[in-house]
Order: C-alpha cells, then sequence, then structure tokens
C-alpha cells in the first residue's frame, strides 16, 4: 500500500467554486477541512483535548475526502470510528454523512488504547470526530453564560474587580481568560506548556503571558483595582500552582480549571516536561495513568479546599472528580465540588438553549456581520442573546472560516435557520452556512459528571436521549448524525449533527424539522424530569416561542406495573 501524504497545515476552501457533486458534500468537505485548519496538531489528525480526532489515521482522511468529493446527491457515506467504511445508495433526503465513534462495550481507558493500537477506533471528543470544532470560541459562550450566573448570584450582576484563577489553555480551555474580560473581569490561567499559551496569545485570547505566579497575581491585583480587564497566563502545572496560591493566601474570587482530565493520558503530571510527559506515555502507560492521577488529586483538592475557603469554586466538565474517585478519593469528598452544569447553567437547557452554532462557507468575515446584524434586529426581545452577539462581534477573533456561537433555545433556532437560508436566497450572503452545536446542549447527551449530573428525576444514567435525539435528526433529514461516546472514557455518549443552508426550497423544509427536533428533545428530556421552565416550553408557554410539543404522557415517579399496584377503591362484586 502507497504510503499516504501527511498534511501539516489545512486550509478550508472558500468562495463558490465546487469540488463536489453538490453543495451538501462540499459543506461537510469544508467542515472537515476547517477542523484541520483549526487543529492542535493536524499533523497527527489532533483537533483539540489531546487525542480527539478528525480521522482514524492518514488512509482514512484521504479517504474521506475522495469519498466526499465523488458522492452523489442520493448516497451516504458511513464512517465508523474515523475510517470511511461504506457508501451505500440511499435518497436525495438522506444525510450525506452517518458516523459512529469510540463506541465500546465495557469500555476504560487501557480497553481504549489496545483497541486504537490494533486501529480498530479513535478518540472522538465531542466536535472533532464529526468535523465541527470552529476553535477556541466554540465553548467561549458557555463560560461567559456560567460566569453571568455565578455574577448574578453572587456579585451584584457585576464581575468588574473580580479575579478568576483557572487552567488548562488548550483548544477548549484556552477561551476561559477572553471570556472572563468580556464581562470586565481579570483572569489568571496557567498551563504547562508555554507553546499552548503562545498560539492563544496568538489567536487573541490571552493578553499576556508573565513569568512567575507572583507576577500574575501583582498584575491582577492591580487591574481589578482598577476595574480594568485583562487575560494573564503564567506557565505552571495546575496543582502547583493552586496550591502555591493557597500557601500564599492568594483567594480570588472564582476558580476552577479545564485541564483535559477526561483523558488522563493528555493530562501533564506534576514534576515532568512537556517532552518527559510524552517519554513516559510511550513507555509505560501504566505509570503515566497513576502520576496523571496523583497530580489530579491534588488539583481536585486545591479546589476543594478554595470551596471551603469561600471561593466561588467549580468543576467545568473536566471529569476530575471521577477520575479521582478512581485513583482511590473517597467519593463523597470528591463530589463536594460541585459540576457548573447542575449549579449553573441547567435553566438555559430548559429552554432548549445550548452552544449552537453556524459556519460561513464562503470564508467571507462580511457574510458573518450580516448574519450577526440581523440576529441583533430579529432577536431583539431576547437579552440573553443580544449582549451575546454585541460581545462576540465586539471581542471574538475570527478562527479559521468565519463561525459564531450562541445559545439560542427551543423555537429561535428554526426561526434563525429560515431567516439564513432565505438571505442565501436573496444573494445577501456569498455561501451556504452549515449549523452543529456543541456537546453542551439540552437533549444531545448523556453524561452523569457532567450535562445529566443531579437530574431531577434521579435519571442522570439514562442514555436513550442522545439516541432519540439521533434517531430524530435523521427524521429531520440532517446532512452529518454522529452517534459517539466522549469524556472520560465509559462516561458519556453524544450526538453531533450538521445542518446545512444553501437557499433552496429543499433546505427550508430540512431545516423547519431538524431545528425543531434537535432543540425539542432536549426541552422534552428536562420536561420529563420535572424542570417546570421546560414543561411551560413543551405546552407552548415558554418566553422564547410558543411553539408546543405533543406529550402522550407526563412522567410520574410512581406507576402501574401490574395487578398489586391498582388500588381496590371498591368490592368486587
Amino acid at each position: 500500500m502507497k504510503t499516504p501524504e501527511i498534511l501539516y497545515s489545512v486550509k478550508a476552501q472558500r468562495g463558490n467554486v465546487l469540488r463536489c457533486k453538490g453543495w451538501r458534500q462540499e459543506v461537510i468537505l469544508r467542515m472537515l477541512e476547517n477542523n484541520m485548519e483549526n487543529a492542535e496538531k493536524p499533523e497527527e489528525l489532533v483537533i483539540y483535548g489531546g487525542i480527539g480526532k478528525a480521522a482514524r489515521n492518514w488512509e482514512s482522511y484521504h479517504a474521506i475526502v475522495d469519498s466526499l468529493k465523488n458522492l452523489e446527491d442520493d448516497e451516504t457515506l458511513v464512517v465508523q470510528s474515523g475510517m470511511p467504511v461504506a457508501i451505500f445508495k440511499t435518497h436525495k433526503y438522506a444525510p450525506t454523512v452517518v458516523m459512529a465513534t469510540t463506541n465500546i462495550m465495557k469500555a476504560d481507558w487501557p480497553t481504549f488504547y489496545d483497541l486504537q493500537d490494533k486501529n480498530l477506533t479513535m478518540y472522538a471528543n465531542y466536535t472533532a470526530a464529526p468535523w465541527e470544532y470552529i476553535g477556541t470560541q466554540g465553548v467561549i459562550q458557555g463560560t461567559f453564560e456560567t460566569l453571568s450566573a455565578i455574577a448574578r448570584l453572587h456579585y451584584n450582576d457585576s464581575l468588574v474587580g473580580k479575579i478568576l484563577l483557572t487552567a488548562g489553555a488548550g483548544g477548549m480551555g484556552g477561551n476561559q481568560t477572553r471570556a472572563m474580560t468580556m464581562h470586565g473581569g481579570v483572569a489568571i490561567l496557567c498551563d504547562s506548556n508555554i507553546e499552548i499559551i503562545n498560539r492563544r496569545i496568538e489567536k487573541g485570547f490571552i493578553d499576556v503571558v508573565v513569568e512567575s505566579f507572583d507576577k500574575a497575581v501583582s498584575l491582577a491585583k492591580e487591574k481589578a483595582e482598577k476595574g480594568e480587564a485583562i487575560g494573564i497566563a503564567v506557565v505552571g502545572n495546575a496543582a502547583d500552582i493552586f496550591e502555591e496560591a493557597l500557601e500564599k493566601n492568594f483567594l480570588p474570587d472564582i476558580t476552577t480549571s479545564m485541564t483535559p482530565a477526561h483523558d488522563p493520558f493528555a493530562y501533564l503530571p506534576a514534576n515532568y516536561t512537556v517532552e518527559e510527559a510524552e517519554a513516559l506515555r510511550k513507555s509505560d502507560r501504566d505509570k503515566y495513568l497513576v502520576e496523571a492521577r496523583k497530580t489530579m488529586v491534588r488539583e481536585l483538592n486545591a479546589l476543594i479546599k478554595f470551596l471551603d475557603l469561600g471561593v466561588n469554586s467549580f468543576e467545568y466538565g473536566t471529569s476530575i472528580r471521577k477520575e479521582c474517585i478512581d485513583a482511590g478519593m473517597d467519593a463523597k469528598e470528591a463530589k463536594r465540588l460541585p459540576g457548573f452544569v447542575a449549579e449553573y447553567i441547567r435553566p438555559l437547557f430548559c429552554e432548549g438553549r445550548g452552544p449552537f452554532r453556524w459556519i460561513c462557507m464562503s470564508g467571507e468575515a462580511e457574510d458573518l456581520r450580516k448574519i450577526d446584524d440581523m440576529i441583533l434586529e430579529k432577536f431583539s426581545d431576547d437579552l440573553l442573546v443580544t449582549r451575546w452577539i454585541k460581545l462576540a462581534k465586539e471581542h471574538i477573533p475570527i478562527e479559521a472560516l468565519p463561525a459564531r456561537i450562541c445559545y439560542m433555545g427551543f423555537g429561535q433556532r428554526k426561526k434563525f435557520a429560515l431567516e439564513v437560508n432565505d438571505m442565501i436566497r436573496k444573494g445577501e450572503l456569498s455561501g451556504p452556512v452549515a449549523f452543529s452545536r456543541d456537546n453542551l446542549d439540552s437533549g444531545s447527551i448523556v453524561n452523569p459528571t457532567f450535562e445529566s449530573e443531579n437530574m431531577k428525576d434521579g435519571g442522570d444514567l439514562i442514555s436513550d436521549w442522545p439516541v432519540l435525539n439521533g434517531l430524530l435528526n435523521a427524521v429531520g433529514m440532517c446532512d452529518l448524525i454522529a452517534l459517539q461516546a466522549n469524556y472520560s472514557m465509559g462516561e458519556a455518549v453524544h450526538t453531533g449533527v450538521t445542518m446545512i443552508a444553501d437557499g433552496t426550497e429543499e433546505a427550508d423544509m430540512r431545516l423547519e424539522v431538524a431545528m425543531t427536533v434537535d432543540s425539542g428533545i432536549g426541552v422534552i428530556r428536562h420536561a420529563q424530569a420535572g424542570y417546570e421552565t421546560a414543561k411551560e416550553v413543551a405546552n407552548g408557554k415558554g418566553k422564547l416561542t410558543n411553539e408546543s410539543i405533543q406529550v402522550p404522557l407526563w412522567w410520574e415517579p410512581t406507576a402501574t406495573f401490574g395487578p398489586k399496584d391498582v388500588k381496590k377503591t371498591s368490592v368486587l362484586k
């Protein structure tokens, strides 16, 4: 077999020249290329999150590209854990691509790595495998809205003069400094890898890197006292930096972390350089796991100590609590650190809100600006949306293809997508627009230590909901549907999706159904769990839309399972 070309950089195609047989195939190809343009390690097909990949290997990558270029409008490409395994003749309303990734029975990290070493699977992460990553900004509104909730609950709705201490400057965590400065506050972020920090500085998410923690604290206090915003980075391991802060009695206002604890082999243990850690990972995987988890326990204990000292401290979806429990930490103690969804974000899920996003396939920044302006006009009654769009226009840099993220909810997404499709039809935009979303959506994922933690009905572990989401997206004629395992191995199931607006009437039909079912199942998931806001939305009494969802039966904690459950209220005759 001929060795395929390894690409050290990929740039997504812009403009209106098609390499494929239709726009649906071309858009999916550009989404893949956009992933690679934003990749942390494109030469290894790693997009972000340590090992989250766009394709299993280079043979698979080139085969996917060739398949998309030659795919007919009535064919569907099937991708199994990053490898294209079949093309089926379907019909023109069928998905262009369906995929399943990292779905492993009895999953744990040793099992995964054994299967990966045999070239049988790869790690999906959330938006890497389904080609939906849009760079560091992909998670930034989630951070912004979490900080908004903290400001509202604890600081009279303002973070000006407040300091966030956090860790992790990778493809996800690097957003944290900018999210805090968008609130007018100060952020100190540590990361062990100066190259990753510099990448976030180049992208415009971190303002300055300083040579020591003391310098970071001094600068942070100076700016906070003046009410000025700044994002500060310092090189250092999270556990070391957090412990140093505690030893020196530095108490920030907020502490959290976005270190990659969900993948302990991507987590850098203390007292190891990046190069030393890489060598250990290759030579002794078992020792690496032990060393990484030792450092995680230190990091988690520091965050809990901050919590006990009155700092607003929380886990930001990293799985560090679960990994520390696996390492032998007392579960009750580990879980004293609250998760951010249950603590701050779930009310948004009840409205069908989540990290909805769109990508301008033309590559024209002007298309993004026009869409922003349309939102400010058409959704002027939604303060959450308009506040975010105004700030995003000012503060969020464009990475690769112009893209935006916005926490639109049930009803809004359909209205918005149809407006965008109409703008394309009228020639107001230069090309098609793709819609997708991240994992932190209301109905697309089950994760008992993250999105579905502490559900009101106790159904944290029920994984039917993302499966139903994927099935409904197929019914909704979505263009790409991905069912995958994510997060810490064996902990989460997630459905990824891409929907395309190309200005056609057919796109109107697809989008009307797809945008309804994709966020609608999230409303139902929370309504059936007993959240009153979600019930109001399902009944057509929501704040965002009067559209309702038919509900044949509402869940109750008790039910009739057989004759013994029937209350005898009369004497049998």
